[in-house]
């Protein structure tokens, strides 16, 4: 296997895991508030992370820091708490599904990256293929709950991209520890005030958090956060999309639950926008007269606290 495919199979995990999301959260953690949850899932991981990499962001980075796990963590998923009680479950995930789209055109913007028609209209077919997977007939539109899912996914398209703008001098484990720890220490306020009553705790939601936290949060972000800065933001955005396949086939293999040919006619469009997205932005290889040679940090940059 070539090391782009090596590359891809290795981003790919991240929004496969991801897609457990659902099943674990109803299975081990009914009834507890997904706000708490997401505030479980991002501070002890990144405090563990932090533990690892015994590494603090200096001064110069603590802004940038904190409107990443602002982006990444607290409004993404304050966005999707909000969305999820007020739009059907399918509405919102085919609203969340427009993220792709939003990383191609931020990437431009933000990074200089080349803004292809066929990658614009290869997200546009991946939201869709999305749609038909998991939207269901009759499904009602609440204003409210769709400006929450469209603000959630741009928010995280918004920190994808930034986080591939603002490279610190540090390892990306590091990185991404500053990057959950100040998304969950800003989720502490909200979900204080609005994130209602914690079920009693037993060891089926203590191993929920756990998955939830150190594989769905540290270790995947570590990954797709790497598979980021090796394809590019388009390319991990559009591998995305096989976060709902990954949830819809978990339901169906575990919980048993039906799926009709409209879903599997999405699904297939799913898998071939993830082909076409990669296939579109793919970069090309190198050469020895093109590669950029390496820039002094200067000396304000590189400062950090070991702790």
């Amino acid at each position: 296997m070539s090391s782009r495919l090596n590359d891809l199979a290795l981003t790919a995990l991240a929004p496969i895991i991801w897609g457990s999301s659902y099943i674990v959260s109803t299975e081990f953690l009914p009834g507890w508030p997904p706000l708490v949850v997401g505030l479980l899932r991002a501070l002890p991981a990144g405090l563990v992370l932090l533990a690892i990499t015994r590494r603090l962001p200096s001064r110069d980075w603590l802004g940038r820091v904190a409107l990443l796990g602002a982006l990444n963590f607290t409004v993404f998923w304050g966005a999707l708490f909000i969305a999820a009680y007020r739009l059907p479950g399918g509405v919102a995930a085919t609203l969340g599904a427009l993220q792709p789209l939003f990383v191609t055109v931020l990437a431009s913007l933000l990074l200089g990256a080349p803004l292809r028609l066929a990658a614009v209209l290869a997200a546009l077919a991946g939201a869709g293929g999305v749609g038909l997977l998991i939207l269901g007939p009759g499904a009602e539109l609440d204003p409210v709950g769709v400006v929450a899912a469209l603000v959630g996914a741009l928010s995280m398209a918004t920190g994808m991209v930034l986080t591939l703008k603002w490279t610190p001098p540090v390892d990306r484990l590091t990185f991404v520890a500053w990057q959950l720890t100040a998304g969950g220490v800003l989720l502490i306020p909200v979900a204080l005030i609005v994130g209602g009553d914690v079920p009693a705790v037993d060891l089926k939601a203590v191993a929920g958090l756990v998955w939830l936290g150190l594989i769905g949060g540290a270790l995947t972000y570590v990954i797709f956060f790497r598979g980021m800065s090796i394809l590019g933001a388009p390319v991990a955005s559009g591998l995305g999309f096989l976060s709902p396949l990954s949830a819809v086939t978990l339901g169906w293999v575990i919980l048993g639950q039906a799926l009709n040919a409209r879903q599997l006619i999405g699904a297939g469009v799913v898998l071939l926008s993830v082909w076409a997205v990669q296939k579109v932005n793919r970069r090309p290889a190198p050469t020895p007269q093109a590669e950029p040679q390496p820039q002094a940090v200067s000396s304000a940059a590189a400062r950090s606290v070991r702790v």
